[in-house]
């Protein structure tokens, strides 16, 4: 299988069971889309997972990887947080946090600022 298929399996999995996994999530979740259609510029670029916090008041990027972690992914999801900062979010709400999920067994990462990124071990 490749990477592609994997994140596509784990992401309808995802949202057919999306109740169970917004509970997961914590209180204030909302589930707004999958494969979200951002245009930046004259390119299109997809979302995997977008939620809304109402208890933050900012949107949520989720980008699901099947593979190890790589360096460009961190621009890839940092460039969805703008986007989305940018096209979707309202002038009251917080700036966009991303979680970027990876296939990797002993450190999981998620960008913290738009120019880093924070392993958890």
């Amino acid at each position: 299988m490749t990477g592609t298929r994997n994140e596509r399996e784990l992401e309808g999995q995802l949202v057919v069971h999306v109740e169970r996994f917004l509970l997961e999530l914590g209180q204030g979740f909302a589930f707004v889309g999958r494969q979200v259609r951002l245009t930046i510029g004259a390119d299109e670029s997809f979302v995997d997972l977008l939620f809304y916090n109402l208890k933050l008041r900012c949107f949520v990027v989720v980008e699901l990887k099947a593979t190890a972690f790589k360096p460009e992914y961190l621009g890839q999801i940092n460039m969805y947080m703008s986007a989305v900062d940018d096209l979707l979010a309202h002038a009251d709400d917080q700036p966009t946090i991303g979680l970027l999920l990876c296939k990797t067994k002993k450190t999981t990462w998620w960008p913290n600022t738009r120019c880093g990124a924070s392993p958890s071990r």
